[in-house]
């Protein structure tokens, strides 16, 4: 099974998404200048679903 954590965090810092704080367990909330809005990125993307709800909670397009 694929996982999609690098990918994404590198299209989000590609849009000028940063990392925030570290969240509860192995999440990481990260912050969208787009959307003006935190979001917790997990550690461990294994569904290309959440990779791509993660991407939409940035403002960004689909990419898996």
């Amino acid at each position: 099974m694929a996982d999609y954590s690098p990918e994404v965090k590198r299209i989000l810092r590609a849009n000028a998404c940063y990392f925030h704080r570290q969240g509860k367990g192995d999440h990481e909330i990260w912050y969208s200048p787009i959307t003006n809005r935190y979001f917790p990125v997990d550690s461990k993307i294994l569904s290309r679903h959440t990779a791509n709800g993660i991407l939409k909670q940035a403002g960004l397009p689909k990419e898996f």
